[in-house]
């Protein structure tokens, strides 16, 4: 089975095709999508509904896209949807967990949460699958595996940083790794 994985991300590519072996993943870049999907909708729902539409649409591709956010208790649920541009438009990871860190340096509850969220476009019907993580943020940033937030991301139970565990431990127990076993189980069945 081929299916696109909407996403311009390379280690979010590399992580998920690690789960997905059975699969023949495609890339934007396979289908010749250069473009950036726009991710104009206020949930993580509404952000992967719209990227999984816009490929099967205008491609033709059975397809599945994700958005994922970080949920910070202290922030009232922020950064969440915005995450990825939560220092800005033109930022990166390192402006936005520096946004964090400062925002949260005065703070006591560190509770945090991973979401994601898929949308699946499978012949012709769409589903839903999502992954949580809970979690804490950490003082500082520590490791260097990862991408995103995890160097400042701690999962319940563990005592290291998303950004120090192999891709295999934290796929085992991340968000997206949640969210994928249940795509995977589903698709198994299909």
């Amino acid at each position: 089975m081929k299916i696109v994985f909407a996403t311009h991300n390379k280690n979010k590519l590399k992580e998920v095709a690690a789960l997905l072996p059975t699969i023949e993943l495609i890339s934007l870049e396979d289908i010749a999508c250069f473009e950036d999907i726009p991710e104009t909708a206020t949930t993580l729902h509404g952000n992967a509904k719209i990227k999984a539409d816009y490929v099967t649409q205008k491609y033709g591709y059975n397809c599945f896209a994700d958005d994922t956010g970080l949920e910070v208790n202290a922030l009232n649920g922020a950064p969440g949807v915005y995450s990825a541009r939560y220092a800005g438009v033109a930022c990166n990871s390192q402006k936005n967990m520096e946004k964090l860190l400062n925002e949260m340096k005065d703070t006591s509850d560190r509770g945090a949460q991973f979401q994601t969220v898929i949308c699946l476009n499978l012949n012709g019907q769409q589903y839903f699958f999502e992954g949580i993580c809970k979690g804490q943020i950490l003082h500082t940033q520590t490791g260097e595996q990862g991408f995103g937030y995890d160097p400042v991301f701690k999962a319940d139970d563990f005592d290291k940083s998303f950004a120090e565990m192999s891709m295999d431990e934290k796929s085992n127990i991340s968000h997206r790794g949640r969210a994928i076993q249940k795509l995977i189980t589903f698709l198994n069945k299909h």
